[in-house]
């Protein structure tokens, strides 16, 4: 299901999207779950506990792609929870909680330049002020909400309570080579990094290519040294990683001085005082660069998500599952976000990567195993057995 037709482009609140929440809305109904989507458009599928309106246990990801994207980022953690429900139904496997299978909206933030969006709106985090964003087209994430049959203004409902969620479990292709490089089908997430997307503005003169000489130029294509500056910064940072993904030139006249040149910034790192301090070093190198060459400089912060511990208890339990199902036990920390991060402010959280081939991922080239599939299936299942073992998970 793609916006387009030669590549997967699902981009948030858009035509595909929206095929594919009614489609998953579809089989979760036929799973037995009562359905809703909420004021963010985020979908949930619930199997109800013994006490009707009990907390519950959310299993899911999500459903919106990258451009270009591969077919399991987000994907497949909502189908294999899932597919979880399907199992403890056809052996008739009551639980003593609630189970919700929720598919988030707009957690990659491609449309509107804002990512989790959905889990963000559900902890209670998310800022009116996105409503006001626009897509490339004009379009303002309100107005797309409301093309949706969702209100805008009702935003703010979409939050739940600490107390209405025992915890979260999000299974995700490991989108890194760890696992594969190792020999290893799934890894337990022990932390996902912070990060700090900016917007850089350069600002030179432009002229005519052939009239202006070399050292009279204000080119804002300044920009290029700026680039291999983050770069070579992130590089000599352990443990830290920085990406510039997108770079518009203005003019962009093939026979114009650039006058004004826009840049993004993408700064990772699972140590948030590490991220600060490599933020600084990048924002000195910008500025020293800007002055040499006679240009303006704005740098704009536009997200920063500090990086998040998944919870002890839930780890140890998908640590016991795969122990029990046979499987090593090998820590991972996530280089990239998940709604798992958003939603730790309201509830614990856990995770468990699945091996992708060859470590590619945002790609049409993204694959996972079918046999890694299943097991991960069965560890999942194995965990949430464990937690309803516990005493804790008692109704009263």
């Amino acid at each position: 299901m793609s916006d387009e037709p030669d590549r997967l482009v699902r981009l948030a609140f858009g035509p595909a999207w929206r095929e594919a929440v009614e489609r998953v809305r579809g089989w979760m109904g036929a799973a037995g779950l009562a359905t809703r989507i909420d004021a963010a458009g985020n979908l949930l599928g619930r199997r109800e506990g013994p006490r009707p309106g009990g907390p519950a246990l959310l299993l899911g990801s999500h459903l919106d792609t990258v451009i270009d994207a591969g077919r399991f980022d987000g994907t497949l953690g909502v189908l294999l929870a899932l597919a979880l429900v399907e199992r403890l139904r056809e052996r008739g496997r009551a639980l003593p909680f609630a189970l919700e299978v929720v598919a988030f909206a707009d957690e990659e933030g491609v449309r509107f330049g804002t990512g989790l969006l959905g889990s963000r709106a559900m902890a209670g985090t998310l800022d009116p002020a996105v409503l006001g964003l626009v897509d490339r087209h004009g379009t303002s994430l309100a107005r797309a909400l409301w093309a949706c049959g969702l209100e805008p203004e009702a935003l703010a409902r979409a939050a739940r309570r600490p107390e209405e969620i025992l915890g979260y479990l999000e299974v995700h292709i490991e989108q890194g080579p760890v696992l594969e490089r190792e020999g290893l089908a799934l890894g337990p997430v022990e932390a996902i990094a912070g990060a700090e997307r900016s917007t850089v503005e350069v600002l030179g003169e432009a002229g005519h290519a052939g009239t202006v000489p070399m050292e009279a130029r204000k080119d804002a294509l300044a920009a290029a040294e700026m680039v291999l500056a983050v770069e070579r910064v992130a590089r000599g940072a352990e443990g830290v990683v920085a990406t510039v993904g997108r770079l518009e030139v203005e003019p962009g006249a093939v026979n114009t001085v650039p006058g004004r040149v826009r840049f993004t910034i993408d700064l990772r790192s699972g140590e948030d005082s590490r991220r600060a301090q490599v933020s600084a070093l990048l924002h000195a190198s910008l500025c020293e660069i800007a002055r040499r060459r006679g240009v303006g400089l704005a740098v704009a912060t536009r997200e920063e998500f500090a990086a998040v511990r998944c919870d002890a208890r839930l780890l140890a339990t998908l640590e016991a599952a795969l122990a029990a199902r046979g499987r090593p036990v090998r820590r991972l920390v996530s280089g990239a976000g998940h709604d798992a991060a958003a939603l730790a402010a309201i509830a614990p959280v856990a995770m468990l990567f699945v091996r992708c081939r060859g470590g590619v991922s945002h790609h049409p080239a993204e694959d996972v195993d079918p046999e890694d599939v299943a097991a991960a299936l069965e560890v999942l299942e194995e965990a949430v057995e464990r937690l309803a073992a516990e005493p804790a998970a008692a109704p009263v």
